[in-house]
């Protein structure tokens, strides 16, 4: 039997050794190298003053306004496997980059909280503890109370990997507690690089479809999709379907939806006795709802996620994703939706990685 490199983990081979190395960067180790974790002196007021080194001295970061911070660089072969993140940083304020093999253009590019598929965290930064708080309970992505984000999509890298988190809050000074578990193994040639893309329409123009993804060439697996979206018009707004264009699809796709919640797994509006009922599964969720409070609160807005785990869609030279608005007008007629949607597209590709569209400045992305 081929030696095992301590990738793929799972209930099914978690009894094979290996000869991978588990490492882990965070605040107390930040180099992640074996026997330097918990090496911070404590400072003169804080509170293992009293206890001295190798207590909680440095458990957490600050960001500066307008910094970027590093809060990763490892050399591999390797891969990431799991990464916790939380702190005063759970606005979109704070936006996540991860850089593979020296590449100068980030592959995962989005808002922290939409990377965790929490679109609407909205954290009151004075007070953290609270609300609107929504826990996401599915296998690649956990958020818990509170706002303890999860990442478990396995990320392999053949040279180096670099993750950042910038603060481009003007004035706030963010704390950001974190940990990425990473283990040193042979990474095989066919290993692709993960990627995630942040898109955002506000609003979308009439009769126009939304892009979730587009300009993406190589071959690869399309993993996950996670949105927000925010209701300009009353009744119900989720007629519209998801289009997947693969290896050079022209008008028409090769994979075509039914409804916007049919793709998130739910159906009839996920509607209960003229409810919406949220639920939030390994691979599926519509697991936010926000409501108008009549005051301040005019719209509502909903949070959803679909995890293409055991059906990646697979590609060999490029994908386009979209998807329509769709809501129901007078005489049972469609109405194209004019709404405030977003985006993360998750896949894995071989590089280079494509260039982005430019992420939305700080007002772009600001939740109003």
């Amino acid at each position: 039997m081929k030696e095992f490199n301590g990738l793929g983990s799972n209930l099914g081979n978690l009894w094979r050794v290996s000869r991978a190395k588990t490492r882990s960067v965070s605040a107390e180790n930040p180099t992640g190298e074996k026997g330097k974790g918990g090496r911070a002196d404590p400072e003169p007021g804080g509170p293992a003053r009293e206890l001295g080194r190798g207590w909680k001295c440095r458990p957490f970061v600050r960001i500066q306004p307008g910094e970027t911070y590093l809060l990763a660089d490892v050399e591999g072969p390797g891969a990431v496997q799991s990464m916790w993140i939380t702190g005063s940083i759970v606005s979109r304020d704070f936006i996540l980059r991860i850089y593979w093999d020296d590449q100068a253009q980030p592959s995962v590019e989005c808002p922290l909280p939409d990377f965790y598929a929490t679109p609407w965290a909205m954290q009151d930064l004075q007070h953290l503890t609270r609300g609107p708080f929504t826990p996401v309970n599915s296998l690649p992505v956990s958020v818990n109370p509170t706002r303890g984000h999860n990442c478990f999509w396995e990320m392999p890298f053949r040279r180096r990997c670099r993750i950042t988190l910038e603060n481009r809050h003007p004035t706030h000074v963010g704390t950001c507690y974190y940990q990425v578990n990473y283990t040193l193994t042979e990474v095989p040639e066919d290993a692709a690089y993960f990627h995630t893309q942040f898109r955002r329409t506000n609003p979308l123009p009439y009769g126009e479809v939304y892009t979730i993804l587009d300009g993406i060439q190589g071959q690869g697996q399309y993993v996950g999709t996670s949105m927000g979206w925010e209701i300009h018009n009353d009744r119900w707004w989720g007629e519209g379907e998801i289009k997947f264009y693969i290896d050079g699809d022209g008008e028409f796709p090769t994979i075509c939806g039914t409804g916007t919640e049919d793709y998130f797994g739910g159906a009839y509006d996920w509607e209960v006795d003229g409810q919406y009922v949220t639920y939030t599964t390994p691979f599926l969720g519509m697991h936010q709802v926000l409501r108008p409070d009549g005051t301040y609160r005019a719209v509502h807005r909903h949070a959803m996620y679909r995890w293409h785990v055991v059906d990646p869609i697979r590609f060999e030279e490029d994908i386009r994703v979209t998807i329509q608005a769709l809501g129901w007008r007078s005489e049972r007629r469609f109405l194209p939706g004019q709404h405030d949607i977003c985006s993360a597209a998750y896949w894995y590709q071989m590089l280079p990685t494509p260039p982005y569209p430019e992420l939305p400045d700080r007002n772009g992305l600001e939740i109003v």
